[in-house]
């Protein structure tokens, strides 16, 4: 088949898997689906294609690393050596000098200070109402959802749920499955950095990559997330508003309320880190006594990669380099997204073609695996007790349409760079 319909093709086969898992066929809502799409589409050509746009991304990126650089000043300084600082000793081994927990997560504190002070101002507020204003006049939501899917492209999955708690309970099976699958579908603002660290010496831009990920994911995962479990539409409801309780006094207070919100998930990514990497290691030792197939030694990551290498070949990857796409997308999926980056960070320059890794930076921008699947029905769980059991039923659910969310943004970012291939090359021609 010609690579120019496989894009088409993928796109096909995410939504008939959401359909054969679909729980109410006869009450789709089409025009979520449709629109959804369309719109995604029309995100990633206005965020990647024009010029003004693309400067912003650029910003971005240069301010990602002067945050970089101010947070090793501040982690040096009291981390030292281990942070960053110069070494009272000789380095013999200069990538073992990088100390995970002292150099990259320090970022998350840097972040959500800063977060705190643009919503104290008011800048993450309008930023996005705006989103949720688009998502609710092209795809008919109503708006708590479409506030709470526009939230998900600057904090996590439950922090979202979070500012717009007062609306949860009151929301359709369908609805509280979108929000769910929004979460699953992106990254935290907290990370993004991080991430885009690692992917910098390989990814131009890659910030802006990461940030247009999630943007482009949101309304694929509400497409997606419509099909598989519908609800009723209601264009009369009413908008709706952020919620916070106490806000700050002043900016100083908004700085220091983030650090100390910070605090939380800086921890948690730590411990999920550690738990999920010593039992996912732990299942893969039990799995090494079987015998080896097709000269492999089993594990849970190379059982995962399996179903993902026609996906990966789906989104754009090139056959012969399916291999290590999709053992990159089931180390997202059975542990995380962060040693999913990190490892792509660590593949020879040869390893992947310079599309792969643009896809696969696309196709990895989300939460959709089963530790975050923990934390988001305990996050819910407590904000909405009456409501447990139809939340557990949707959890392992809402890592699947997340997944699909992910590769369906990965799909448009490959068409998107063929276009961009082909029109450079009639140009120079």
């Amino acid at each position: 088949m010609a690579d120019a319909a496989r894009p088409l093709l993928a796109l096909l086969c995410f939504l008939l898997i959401a359909y054969a898992l679909s729980d109410n066929r006869r009450k789709i809502p089409w025009r979520v689906v449709f629109a959804g799409l369309a719109l995604s589409i029309g995100l990633a050509v206005v965020l990647s294609g024009f010029s003004p746009v693309k400067r912003i991304l650029l910003f971005m990126s240069e301010s990602a690393h002067a945050l970089q650089t101010a947070t090793d000043a501040g982690s040096s300084f009291v981390f030292g050596y281990l942070g960053g600082g110069e070494t009272p000793f000789a380095v013999q081994k200069p990538s073992a000098s990088f100390i995970l927990a002292f150099r990259a997560l320090p970022m998350v504190l840097t972040i959500s200070a800063l977060a705190s002070l643009f919503f104290y101002w008011g800048v993450l507020q309008r930023v996005a109402g705006a989103l949720a204003w688009l998502l609710r006049r092209s795809m008919g939501l109503n708006g708590p959802l479409a506030l709470g899917a526009a939230v998900h492209v600057f904090v996590g999955m439950i922090e979202a749920p979070l500012l717009i708690r007062p609306y949860l309970a009151q929301m359709q099976r369908g609805e509280l499955f979108a929000l769910m699958s929004c979460g699953m579908a992106g990254v935290a603002g907290t990370v993004m950095v991080i991430y885009a660290g690692f992917l910098a010496p390989f990814i131009p831009d890659a910030l802006g990559h990461i940030l247009i990920a999630s943007v482009i994911a949101t309304p694929a995962a509400i497409s997606i997330a419509a099909i598989m479990s519908p609800w009723r539409l209601d264009e009369d409801a009413d908008d709706a508003s952020l919620m916070v309780d106490h806000p700050p006094a002043g900016p100083f207070d908004a700085i220091i309320r983030g650090v100390a919100e910070g605090v939380g998930p800086l921890v948690g990514i730590v411990s999920v880190l550690l738990t999920t990497i010593a039992l996912v290691t732990l299942v893969n030792i039990a799995l090494a006594q079987l015998p080896p197939l097709g000269g492999r030694v089993v594990s849970l990551q190379w059982i995962f990669a399996w179903p993902f290498r026609p996906v990966a070949w789906l989104i754009g990857v090139p056959w012969e380099e399916t291999p290590v796409a999709a053992s990159l997308m089931a180390t997202k999926t059975v542990v995380n997204e962060f040693v999913a980056y990190r490892a792509m960070s660590e593949l020879s320059v040869d390893a992947l073609s310079p599309k792969s890794r643009l896809l696969l930076t696309y196709a990895l921008c989300g939460f959709a695996n089963f530790g975050s699947m923990g934390i988001l029905v305990g996050g819910l769980n407590a904000m909405l007790p009456e409501r447990r059991a139809e939340i557990a039923r949707l959890g392992l659910r809402s890592i699947l349409s997340g997944t699909m969310a992910t590769c369906t943004s990965a799909t448009v970012a490959g068409a998107l760079y063929d276009l961009t291939s082909i029109s450079a090359a009639a140009s120079g021609s």
